[in-house]
């Protein structure tokens, strides 16, 4: 697996003209996978398979027409997979592919630091403001 280094890649010199490739390639998958949905998608899927309201209630303030766009997007990444059920009313049910399973460790890790580090980002927003509001 190829890793990426952002101060020995991009600051120091070393190769720099290939990490800043490597970081030109890497963008449109960043695109795919790091906006605030997907990550929090993916994490509900993780565990086990859902059917869509399951995941709009377990998200919780997501709108229907976010989750189906999100929803069509991960399965054409092929993050995750829909299969229709055989009940009445026809049922979908959204499961995470071993491609999306492989995100679980670096999301959990983000989503880990977005807990410790919330209050400092409040902190920091509100200095900000009192800052602007002073200025």
């Amino acid at each position: 697996m190829h890793s990426v280094d952002i101060i020995e890649d991009t600051c120091r010199g070393g190769a720099v003209g290939q990490a800043l490739a490597d970081l030109a390639r890497a963008r449109p998958v960043l695109d795919k996978i790091a906006d605030k949905w997907t990550v929090l998608i993916l994490t509900v899927l993780c565990p086990k398979p859902s059917r869509f309201n399951q995941i709009k209630h377990r998200l919780g303030g997501i709108t229907h027409k976010a989750l189906a766009d999100a929803l069509k997007r991960l399965e054409r990444n092929g993050l995750v997979t829909r299969t229709v059920l055989p009940t009445q009313p026809v049922g979908v049910e959204y499961a995470i592919t071993p491609l999306g399973s492989s995100l679980r460790q670096p999301f959990e890790q983000l989503c880990g630091w977005a807990l410790v580090h919330a209050g400092e980002l409040e902190d920091a927003q509100l200095a900000y403001d009192r800052a602007k509001e002073a200025g």
